[in-house]
């Protein structure tokens, strides 16, 4: 091989070697990148002992139910995973009904306009995100209506995520985000004109307590809408498969335990609110939830790879590997709950607080 032969060659190996390592897999513009991928606020040396710490906490189902454990549990999963969700999946961590003609992001941007027209928010309301993450469904929702939103996550570093993807967006004057716990919220009584949670709510040891202090912190006559994971009445506690994809999702989604459809509106009305509407978004004529993840399969072992990579490199930390096969495991047993039909990840709730 002559010389000119050989360095397009090895020009070639750099530059596929480059892009495998520093350009593949940044979820949307202005996302992650692989070669970022971290442990969130828990230090590199520290990701995979905090990662067996969250795997463990399974095997001892009694401490799941200590309601005062679940916020330091459901803060851990996402410093573990909030990286992997931006750089693989987009700044919405969250599913929604696949639209014929749309891509993703698209259907995404859809979904999350639908819960600004049910709560019928206009410019300058000041509007809750409760359970925020990195706040994609909060800049949809503030560029779409106008709105002033106030998002709040238990997880210090996704709020610092939010900030930057607000700013990069132009929108910090119109979205605010807060490091807290919204069973607790430092928000006054009647301080906002509408609320919102999609997919946050299910990390909720008792429903009724984020819902009493949604309610609290709401202006009388204002609404409340909820996306819901929930079990069908598909769901069939008898069921050995059924009760295997059930607590496999609540496994890898850091989830205290999943609630059945029935339980959703009885709860709501308990803590005051009057129902104005409830649906199963999922159900036809909208298209699959889980199609995403089933095309999704080759690319995360394209992913894995490189996440192996990075960790053999010392770019990622250790423990991203881990990681990273746990929420492939998840998404196999959410794929096997939309296919079944006995769960859903979005079980809709509209809600109003009475004027008196």
């Amino acid at each position: 091989m002559d010389s000119l032969a050989l360095f397009c060659t090895a020009s070639l190996v750099a530059g596929g070697v480059y892009w495998f390592v520093f350009l593949l897999g940044a979820a949307e513009r202005k996302g992650k990148r692989a070669v970022h991928l971290s442990g969130g606020s828990i230090s590199g040396d520290k990701v995979r002992d905090n990662y067996k710490q969250y795997w463990s906490f399974f095997r001892r189902p009694k401490e799941i139910e200590t309601a005062e454990k679940v916020p330091a549990f459901v803060d851990t999963f996402y410093n573990l995973v909030t990286d992997i969700y931006e750089w693989g999946w987009g700044q919405s961590f969250h599913f929604s009904p696949s639209v014929a003609g749309k891509s993703h992001r698209d259907a995404t941007r859809v979904h999350e306009e639908m819960a600004a027209d049910l709560l019928g928010i206009r410019a300058g309301d000041r509007v809750l995100d409760a359970g925020c993450g990195v706040g994609g469904p909060m800049r949809a929702i503030a560029r779409h209506s106008g709105a002033n939103v106030v998002g709040i996550t238990i997880n210090e570093y996704q709020v610092n995520r939010a900030h930057l993807h607000n700013k990069k967006a132009g929108l910090e004057s119109q979205c605010e985000v807060v490091c807290g716990n919204f069973l607790e919220m430092p928000f006054p009584d009647n301080s906002f004109d509408g609320a919102y949670s999609i997919e946050a709510t299910c990390h909720a040891p008792k429903l009724e307590e984020v819902y009493s202090e949604i309610f609290r912190v709401l202006k009388p006559g204002s609404m409340y809408v909820s996306y819901e994971w929930v079990t069908t009445e598909l769901y069939r506690e008898d069921d050995a498969e059924h009760v295997e994809i059930i607590q496999g999702i609540e496994r890898g989604d850091a989830l205290p335990g999943l609630r059945s459809y029935r339980d959703i509106v009885e709860i709501a009305r308990k803590v005051g609110f009057e129902v104005v509407k409830e649906k199963d978004l999922a159900k036809p004529p909208a298209g699959p939830w889980w199609a995403r993840l089933k095309m999704g399969r080759i690319a995360y072992w394209r992913n894995h790879i490189l996440v192996t990579v990075l960790g053999w490199l010392g770019i990622a930390p250790k423990g991203v590997v881990d990681v990273h096969e746990m929420l492939f495991k998840t998404a196999d047993y959410l794929t096997r709950g939309g296919e079944t039909g006995i769960f859903t990840p979005m079980h809709m709730i509209l809600c109003r607080k009475p004027e008196s």
